[in-house]
């Protein structure tokens, strides 16, 4: 909230103001430094925010309960929702303000809104459920690493019992993850070492750099197993960032006008995508999955990776449609082609969104340790902003190589003497293809099981008991 403060004081204070004259150049400097550092700020308190007050809200909700189980895979959908609400708001009404009144009441109107909601936010505190911290998330995964390096010269377990679950006799809360039969070098680090030999090894002694658990290991396993899935979202991300670039500038340059007396503002036409994501969760969640769970008896309905493959599939025809609409653009020149013509990619591209943001919301939520929830929505934030530093870099590669030839490239100044249109038939082509690695990858992907109570095949007090907790699968 402090950068929309000092964004508003950019505008609004006269000795702050941007000037166009000659005596006004060192005005024009600390204008630049406020409203830089004024954007930095919201930058900087979006990227703290935004996965932390994800995966809070999902924290309300217990996995142990199935009712709460179903209700937060619904919570995912009407978050996004919720945030296409206030996108569409953004770009239709704090838009007009902009262009009619000014900026700086532009932001004041936000600052209100960001301290109306921080209110609302607060007034929760004493309901919401709080989960203790673990410690750093990524500390047990090296201590994995590390240990497995150490006992490298180990013939891998051949059963779970020469494995160490470390239980604290019971009375631990957390959930115990099962293992597995993937990258089975890992398993090494839980190997029990001089067990028989009470004089070498004690539970209390031993140190976490030799001794993992089997929890600790599989969800090491979990994240290298996220890491091809990550990679794979890349395409569909840097679909997502032509939206709100390439669209937009596609927008700017055909006619706007609705009626004689009404222009829409280019980035108006980003409510089309903000439109077209509410309408597909809406119907995801109140026909698709309803229909699904009955028709397949699975709980979710849908599996998460098939639900982010359909919403490839709409970012793959959203880019074939686009390049469709701009060579008509280009075709049709000098005249300008109407605005309508963006409303079928616009749209595409808010189902496709629908499908795979959520998903991916979901995914890395759900697949991730449980204590990496909050880091886990930063990966799927990670994507889109991975995506559009390569998508900045294929642009720069493609119109370089495309210059050496001795041709004009398709990135100009002007958009008319572009070709957007050969651009969006790449990003069409590397997603298709791409969507045949990433059904790969789906089809051989294990997703994470939890126990349901506490118990495993070791305790502290090195009795070898069987566990009873019945297993969840989690597709």
């Amino acid at each position: 909230m402090q950068g929309l403060v000092l964004l508003a004081l950019s505008q609004l204070v006269p000795s702050l103001k941007p000037c166009d004259e000659v005596s006004c150049q060192q005005v024009r400097k600390v204008h630049e430094i406020i409203f830089f550092v004024g954007m930095y700020l919201v930058s900087i308190g979006t990227g703290g925010h935004k996965p932390s007050l994800e995966s809070f809200g999902a924290d309300q909700f217990d996995d142990g309960e199935a009712a709460e189980r179903k209700q937060k895979m619904s919570y995912f959908n009407w978050w996004s929702c919720a945030l296409c609400a206030g996108v569409l708001l953004g770009v239709t009404t704090i838009v007009y303000i902009q262009d009619k009144v000014g900026w700086g009441v532009a932001d004041i109107v936000l600052m209100c809104i960001m301290g109306f909601a921080l209110v609302i936010f607060l007034a929760g505190r004493l309901v919401y459920r709080y989960r203790d911290p673990e410690g750093s998330p990524l500390t047990p995964m090296l201590q994995v690493a590390v240990a497995a390096v150490a006992k490298r010269h180990l013939p891998n377990p051949s059963s779970a019992s020469q494995l160490y679950e470390h239980t604290a006799s019971g009375s631990t809360t957390k959930r115990l993850l099962p293992r597995t039969n993937k990258l089975k070098f890992l398993d090494k680090a839980a190997i029990i070492e001089h067990k028989d030999d009470e004089s070498a090894f004690t539970w209390q002694k031993v140190s976490p750099w030799r001794m993992a658990t089997i929890t600790q290991v599989e969800e090491t396993k979990l994240i290298l197993a996220m890491v091809p899935i990550w990679l794979a979202c890349l395409p569909f991300g840097m679909c997502v960032a032509q939206v709100s670039t390439l669209f937009i500038k596609q927008a700017s340059s055909m006619d706007r006008k609705l009626s004689r007396n009404f222009e829409l503002p280019p980035a108006s036409v980003f409510s089309l995508a903000a439109i077209g994501m509410i309408i597909s969760v809406t119907l995801y969640e109140k026909v698709l999955v309803p229909f699904l769970r009955k028709a397949t008896g699975s709980e979710r309905g849908i599996s998460i990776l098939k639900r982010i493959g359909i919403g490839m599939v709409f970012a793959t025809a959203a880019m074939a449609v686009a390049a469709a609409v701009e060579r008509k653009r280009l075709n049709s020149l000098p005249s300008s082609l109407s605005i309508c013509w963006l409303v079928p990619q616009f749209l595409i591209m808010g189902f496709g969104d629908g499908f795979a943001l959520v998903g991916l919301q979901e995914y890395f939520y759900d697949q991730v340790p449980d204590s990496m929830r909050s880091l886990g929505i930063a990966l799927y934030l990670s994507v889109l902003g991975a995506a559009s530093f390569l998508c900045s870099l294929l642009i720069t590669v493609v119109d370089h190589l495309i210059q050496q030839t001795g041709k004009a490239g398709w990135f100009g100044k002007d958009l008319n003497t572009s070709r957007l249109d050969l651009f969006y038939t790449l990003l069409a082509g590397v997603n298709a293809l791409n969507l045949c690695w990433y059904v790969y990858l789906a089809s051989r992907y294990s997703y994470k099981s939890v126990q349901a109570r506490v118990g495993t095949a070791y305790s502290d007090d090195e009795d070898d008991v069987e566990s009873r907790d019945a297993t969840l699968d989690r597709p």
